[in-house]
């Protein structure tokens, strides 16, 4: 492998590896309640949405012109929409009103309705995690792209990434650890979606420069912010209004959305003007 490529996935994973940081934070911490989950669902369901609208979808907006750009986001609200028709909704079975099994009864709604919230929680932490990676995998891109540039800009550019990232990686562990009561699993899932960043060094090195058209891969990017930002809507927000209530679910968004801009905004100005 080429040593620029090399050092493409050395500060790629800078930036990927923080992600795993975020999920120490979630681990090393006390399961959390239900509000409090709800609450940072909300704040994750925020960073999900920046990502779509203001980075994922603004730059196929800007890349491919308004109508083409809007083209390929709705593209893949639509396609999404199609596929979580197919997605099984857990369902809780309604209990029975025989008066001498009250009490078993409710202990099993109970455990039923737990069970039910863990598989909620559970696909909206592997949303996440699909959603975050795929936001990963063009960072890795421009770490590469600014290394090529010279290492000081690939150093501040993943350095910036890797700050950047450790808040996704709280958003990704904190469903999975509360779903399944594994800080592995979480800790895992956290770090595999920081590795999309290397992955995408490697996989824009040996595609980008000969069969990749800049502007179907804006294209696609933005079909993922589609993606996004129908999951984070049909998933993630339901999720946070019943756990937290609809008002403190809508204030937990809007500081979600602020704190990802500010986090874009700084890796906007790290990056040089012509990447």
């Amino acid at each position: 492998m080429d040593s620029q490529v090399l050092l493409g996935v050395a500060l790629s994973s800078v930036g990927g590896f923080s992600t795993s940081i975020g999920a120490l934070f979630v681990i090393l911490c006390q399961a959390p309640s239900l509000k409090v989950l709800g609450l940072l669902q909300g704040f994750a369901a925020g960073l999900m949405l920046s990502i779509s609208f203001f980075d994922l979808a603004h730059n196929a907006l800007n890349t491919l012109g308004f109508l083409r750009g809007n083209l390929w986001f709705f593209a893949g609200v639509i396609f999404f929409a199609v596929v979580a028709n197919f997605i099984p909704e857990p369902a809780v079975a309604p209990p029975t009103s025989d008066d001498k099994s009250t009490k078993r009864v409710g202990k099993e709604g109970n455990k039923d309705i737990m069970k039910k919230r863990r598989r909620q929680v559970l696909l909206s932490g592997v949303i996440t995690a699909i959603g975050i990676s795929l936001h990963n995998f063009p960072e890795g891109m421009a770490v590469y792209l600014g290394s090529m540039k010279g290492l000081r800009v690939g150093l501040n550019l993943a350095l910036a990434i890797a700050l950047h990232n450790i808040p996704e990686g709280v958003a990704v562990a904190l469903p999975v650890y509360f779903a399944t009561q594994s800080k592995w699993e979480a800790f895992k899932l956290a770090s595999l979606s920081g590795f999309a960043e290397p992955l995408g060094v490697i996989i824009v090195a040996c595609l980008f420069p000969t069969n990749l058209n800049p502007e179907i891969l804006e294209g696609i990017l933005g079909s993922v912010g589609g993606v996004m930002a129908f999951l984070t809507l049909h998933e993630m927000l339901p999720l946070a209004f019943e756990y937290a209530g609809q008002k403190q679910s809508v204030k937990a968004v809007f500081c979600g959305m602020a704190f990802m801009s500010a986090s874009l905004y700084f890796l906007r100005i790290s990056l040089p003007e012509d990447l």
